[in-house]
C-alpha cells in the first residue's frame, strides 16, 4: 500500500502538507492527467492509476474519466500496455457485479448498467471494443473480452444489434474459439452464449462461420460426456444455435452433425451410479436436450421426419435404447432419456416398431414398454419419472394404428397369456388402484389408446372386468362410470372424465352403452349444477358438461330404450341445470389457467402432482367440439314440452322469444365486452407511451445524478477555495476604497486650481506661476484618469469575484451543504455608496460656491 501511494504521489505531485485529497479529487487529478499529458509515459502512468481506483472509486472513475479513456483507446492504441489499462478500467466500471472495496452512494442502482448505456451512446462503441480483438497481446484481447461480456451483460439488445451491423464482428468472436489460450477460449464461448439468445441472424451467422465442426471438436477434445464444464459450454450453444430456427436445424442435419452425437450416448450398460459425477449428468442432459431440439413437436414436420430418419439411420435411436435399459443411470438423466426416445419414435412408424422391440435386459425378459409401464403405475417411482413415461407412452401410440390395436388386444382375456404380464394388465391395475395419481396418469394414457381410432374404440366396449363374488363381469365402460361416481379425489375424476369424454367423441355405441349404465346422467346434472366447492372444482364442473354435451351431440337414438334421446337430454339440462349455468360451467374450461398451460406442448409438464390437471389432447378435444356441443344443447322450437309431444303448442313461439332474447342478452354482452376491451387496450396502450417516457426520463435523471455524485466530492474541497476567494474580494474592496479616497482628493486639488484661475485675472508677474499650476492641473488630470481606470477594473474584478461566489453558494446549496451569508459583501458595498454621496456632497458644495 505504501509503494501504491508513493506511485500516485510522484503521478499528481504531492498535496501540501497535512492535507489529504479526496478521491474524487485525486480522480479528477488523474483524469486531468491523462488527458493533458503530452509525454506517453505519464498518460501511461495516470491510466494505471485510474485502474487501480476504478474498483474502489467506481463512480468517480466512470464519471470523471469516461471520455479520456476512450480518448485513450482512440489515439494511443498502438501502445499495448495503455490500451490495456484503458480496457481494464472500463471494464472494472461497466461490470456488472458488485465489488467489496467499492464505495456506492446510497440508491446508486445498478451502476455498471448506467455507465454501459453511457459507454454505448456513442455509435462506434461496440467497433471499437471488436478492433481490440485482432490483437493477439493478451494484455489487450483479454480486457477486450472482458469488457464485451460486461456490457453484454448489462445491454444485451443493444449490444446484439451493434454486433450485427458491425462488419466482421461475428467472424472476430468465432476465430476466438480457436484460440490456444484456454481462458480467452472458455471465456468466449460464455461470451457467445448470451450473445445468440433470442437472435435468429446472429445464431444463423455463428452457425454459418463452421461453428458445429468447432464446437463438437472441441466436445471430442475435452473427452465428451465425461469432460469437464467447457463441455457443457459447447453443447448450450450449440442448443442456442438450433432452437427454434430451423434454417440451422436444416443446416445441422444436412451436415451429417447428427452422426457425430451418436457415440456420445454410446454408454455402457452398466455403470455405478456413483461414477455419474455432476458434471457428466449436466452433460448428458445437454446432448438428449440437442437432440430433443431436432425432433420437438412444434417443429415443421418436414423437419421432424427426416432428423428421426437420420437419428434412425445413424445408430442414434439404439444408442438412446440402450441407455433407457441400462443400469444405474441417475433418475433425472433416466427421465429425461425417456422424453427423449418419446420424441424421437413421435409419429414415425419405423422408430415406434424400434422401441416395441426392445427387450429389458430382466429375468425373464420384458418388453421395454412395460417395464416403463411398471414405473409409471408404481407410485414409489420419482413423479418426474412417472411423467416422462406417460409422455413416451402417448409419444409411442401417436399416429400408431398398430401399436393402439396391440395394445387393446391385451385388454381382451382371450388375448392374455398366462403367466405373462401385460400393458393392458399393467393399465387396469394402475386404474383401480388406491393412489389417485395412477388413476390419472393411467386414464390420460388410456385415452390415447383411443386417439383418432374409432375403431379401437368399438373395441374397447368388448372389454370385461371381473367383480369377483361370482357376480357377473362388468363392461369397462360402466365401471369407469361407477368409479367416476364414487371417487373422492380431483386427480381421479379429472383422468376418468378426459378418458370417458375421448372415448365417447364420435362413438354413439359407447354414447348408449354409457347412457344405460346407472345414474351416469344423474350424477354428471349434480356435478354441473354443484356450487363451487374448491378451486379445481370449476374444472371438475366443466368436464362433467362437455362430457354431457358429448352425450347429446353423438347420440344418434340407440339410447332411446333407457329413455334418454337427444330431445329428452336436451329438457333435462334446461330443467334440471339450466342453459345459461350449463355454457357458463363449459367456457369454464376453456378460461382456466390449466387449459392455456396444457395446451401448449403434449409433454405435461408439472412440478408436482398437484399441477397435474389436463391433458394436451383432450384440450385439444374441447377446442374442436366446444362449438357442436353448445349447437347440440341448445333445444330447437317444440322439444321443450316433453318428448311425447302432448305438451301445448302454443307455449312454443314464447320458449322461442325467451331464446331469441337470451342471445340479443349475450349479443349485446359481448359488445359491451368487446367495447371494454377497446377502451382498455387504447389505455394500455397510453399507459404505456407514458411509460416509457418516464424511464427515459428517469435514465436521464439517473445519468444526471451519477455525474452530479461524482462531482459531489470535489466540489466539496472547493468549499475552501471558495472562502479564500472571498478574502480576496475583501481586500479588493479596501483596495478600491483606497483609490476612491485618493480620486477624490485630487479632483478636489482640480476644481482649486480651476477656481483661483477663473477667479483671479491674469497679471504679467503671475504667468510663470499660472504656467505652473496649468502643468500641475493637467498632471493631476492625467493622474485621475488612471485612477479612474484602476477603479473601473476593480470594481469589474470585483463583480466577477462576487459572482463566482454566489455561484459556488448554490452549488453548495444544492448539493446539501450548509452556507451562510457573508456580510462583507454589504459593509463593502455600503462603503463604496458611502463614497458615492460624499462626492455627490462636494460636487453639489462647489455648484453653489460657482453660483455665489
Amino acid at each position: 500500500m505504501d509503494f501504491f501511494k508513493s506511485g500516485l504521489k510522484s503521478v499528481l505531485g504531492g498535496p501540501p502538507e497535512g492535507v489529504q485529497p479526496t478521491g474524487a479529487e485525486t480522480v479528477e487529478r488523474l483524469v486531468d492527467r491523462v488527458q493533458s499529458s503530452t509525454l506517453l509515459d505519464d498518460r501511461r502512468d495516470a491510466c494505471r492509476a485510474l485502474k487501480a481506483l476504478s474498483r474502489k472509486y467506481r463512480v468517480e472513475v466512470g464519471a470523471q474519466g469516461m471520455t479520456a479513456l476512450r480518448q485513450v483507446l482512440e489515439s494511443d492504441r498502438a501502445d499495448a500496455e495503455i490500451v490495456g489499462y484503458a480496457l481494464d478500467t472500463l471494464c472494472n466500471i461497466t461490470s456488472p457485479e458488485t465489488f467489496e472495496e467499492e464505495e456506492r452512494p446510497d440508491g446508486g442502482g445498478n451502476v455498471g448498467e448506467q455507465f454501459t448505456e453511457m459507454f454505448l451512446k456513442r455509435p462506434d462503441a461496440i467497433p471499437l471494443i471488436l478492433a481490440f480483438l485482432d490483437e493477439y497481446d493478451f494484455h489487450v484481447r483479454w480486457p477486450a473480452l472482458k469488457l464485451l461480456s460486461a456490457v453484454l451483460s448489462n445491454k444485451p439488445r443493444e449490444v446484439q444489434d451493434a454486433v450485427l451491423v458491425s462488419p466482421m464482428g461475428v467472424s472476430k468472436l468465432m476465430d476466438l474459439l480457436g484460440e490456444s489460450r484456454e481462458v480467452i477460449r472458455n471465456n468466449a464461448l460464455l461470451l457467445l452464449i448470451q450473445l445468440t439468445k433470442g437472435n435468429a441472424n446472429i445464431q444463423k451467422i455463428v452457425a454459418f462461420e463452421n461453428a458445429f465442426d468447432r464446437l463438437l471438436d472441441v466436445v471430442t477434445e475435452e473427452g465428451g460426456v465425461d469432460g469437464g464444464i467447457i463441455v457443457e459450454d459447447c453443447l448450450l450453444l450449440m442448443l442456442n444455435l438450433l432452437r427454434s430456427n430451423t434454417s440451422n436445424m436444416n443446416f445441422f442435419k444436412e451436415g451429417g452433425y447428427i452422426q457425430r452425437l451418436a457415440p456420445m450416448l454410446s454408454l455402457p450398460s452398466e455403470s455405478d451410479e456413483v461414477g455419474w459425477s455432476p458434471q457428466k449428468v449436466s452433460n448428458v442432459h445437454c446432448i438428449l436436450q440437442v437432440v430433443r431440439t431436432l425432433v420437438n413437436p412444434s417443429n415443421p414436420a418436414q423437419i421432424i421426419s427426416s432428423s428421426q430418419k437420420h437419428m434412425r439411420s445413424c445408430g442414434l435411436v439404439d444408442s438412446l435404447c440402450s441407455l433407457l435399459m441400462a443400469s444405474g443411470v441417475p433418475a433425472d438423466v433416466l427421465a429425461e432419456t425417456i422424453c427423449t426416445v418419446g420424441e424421437v419414435v413421435r409419429g414415425c412408424t419405423e422408430n415406434q416398431e424400434m422401441l416395441a422391440a426392445v427387450m429389458a435386459p430382466s429375468t425373464p425378459p420384458r418388453p421395454a414398454l412395460v417395464v416403463l409401464l411398471m414405473s409409471m403405475v408404481n407410485e414409489k417411482q420419482p413423479f418426474s419419472l412417472r411423467l416422462a413415461v406417460l409422455y413416451c407412452f402417448q409419444c409411442y401410440l401417436y399416429r400408431n394404428e398398430h401399436g393402439q390395436a396391440q395394445l387393446v388386444q391385451t385388454l381382451l382375456p382371450a388375448s392374455a397369456d398366462v403367466g405373462q404380464l401385460t400393458p393392458g394388465q399393467l393399465l387396469c391395475g394402475g386404474l383401480f388402484s388406491p393412489d389417485p395419481l395412477s388413476h390419472w396418469l393411467v386414464a390420460v394414457a388410456l385415452s390415447h389408446v383411443l386417439l383418432d381410432s374409432p375403431a379401437q374404440k368399438e373395441q374397447l366396449l368388448r372389454v370385461l372386468l371381473a367383480t369377483g363374488g361370482g357376480r357377473p363381469p362388468v363392461p369397462l365402460l360402466q365401471q369407469l362410470s361407477n368409479l367416476l361416481q364414487t371417487a373422492n379425489s380431483t386427480h381421479t375424476r379429472l383422468g376418468l372424465l378426459q378418458l370417458l369424454s375421448g372415448w365417447l367423441a364420435h362413438c354413439p355405441s359407447a354414447v348408449a352403452q354409457f347412457l344405460s349404465a346407472q345414474s351416469s346422467i344423474s350424477h354428471l346434472m349434480a356435478q354441473v349444477s354443484a356450487p363451487d366447492q374448491d378451486e379445481h372444482a370449476g374444472l371438475v364442473q366443466g368436464a362433467c358438461a362437455f362430457l354431457l354435451g358429448l352425450c347429446v351431440a353423438f347420440n344418434d337414438g340407440s339410447a332411446s330404450a333407457s329413455g334418454f334421446d337427444k330431445a329428452t337430454l336436451r329438457q333435462l339440462i334446461e330443467r334440471r341445470v339450466g342453459l345459461e349455468l350449463f355454457l357458463e360451467r363449459l367456457s369454464t374450461l376453456s378460461r382456466h389457467e390449466a387449459y392455456g398451460r396444457a395446451s401448449k406442448h403434449p409433454q405435461a409438464r408439472a412440478a408436482a402432482p398437484y399441477d397435474l390437471l389436463l391433458d394436451h389432447e383432450f384440450c385439444r378435444l374441447l377446442r374442436v367440439l366446444e362449438g357442436t356441443v353448445v349447437k347440440a344443447v341448445t333445444p330447437a322450437p317444440g322439444e321443450l314440452d316433453g318428448a311425447d309431444g302432448s305438451g301445448d303448442s302454443e307455449t312454443s313461439p314464447v320458449q322461442l322469444d325467451r331464446y331469441k332474447q337470451l342471445i340479443r342478452d349475450q349479443d349485446a354482452r359481448l359488445n359491451e365486452m368487446a367495447a371494454s376491451h377497446i377502451q382498455l387496450q387504447q389505455e394500455r396502450d397510453a399507459l404505456q407511451a407514458r411509460l416509457d417516457e418516464l424511464v427515459a426520463a428517469n435514465q436521464l435523471l439517473r445519468d444526471e445524478n451519477t455525474l452530479l455524485r461524482a462531482r459531489a466530492n470535489a466540489h466539496a474541497g472547493e468549499a475552501t477555495t471558495n472562502s479564500n476567494d472571498g478574502i480576496h474580494v475583501a481586500e479588493l474592496t479596501q483596495r478600491l476604497a483606497a483609490l476612491t479616497a485618493d480620486s477624490h482628493n485630487k479632483e478636489q486639488r482640480i476644481r482649486d486650481l480651476e477656481q483661483q484661475l477663473e477667479s483671479s485675472p491674469l497679471k504679467s508677474n503671475d504667468i510663470e506661476r499660472t504656467s505652473a499650476d496649468s502643468q500641475e492641473v493637467a498632471d493631476l488630470q492625467a493622474e485621475l484618469s488612471r485612477l479612474r481606470k484602476d477603479q473601473d477594473d476593480l470594481l469589474e474584478l470585483l463583480a466577477d469575484q462576487d459572482a463566482r461566489l454566489t455561484t459556488f453558494r448554490q452549488r453548495l446549496r444544492d448539493l446539501g451543504e450548509k452556507v451562510e451569508d457573508d456580510d462583507e459583501d454589504d459593509d463593502d458595498g455600503d462603503d463604496i455608496s458611502t463614497g458615492d454621496e460624499e462626492e455627490e456632497e462636494e460636487e453639489e458644495e462647489e455648484s453653489r460656491r460657482r453660483e455665489g
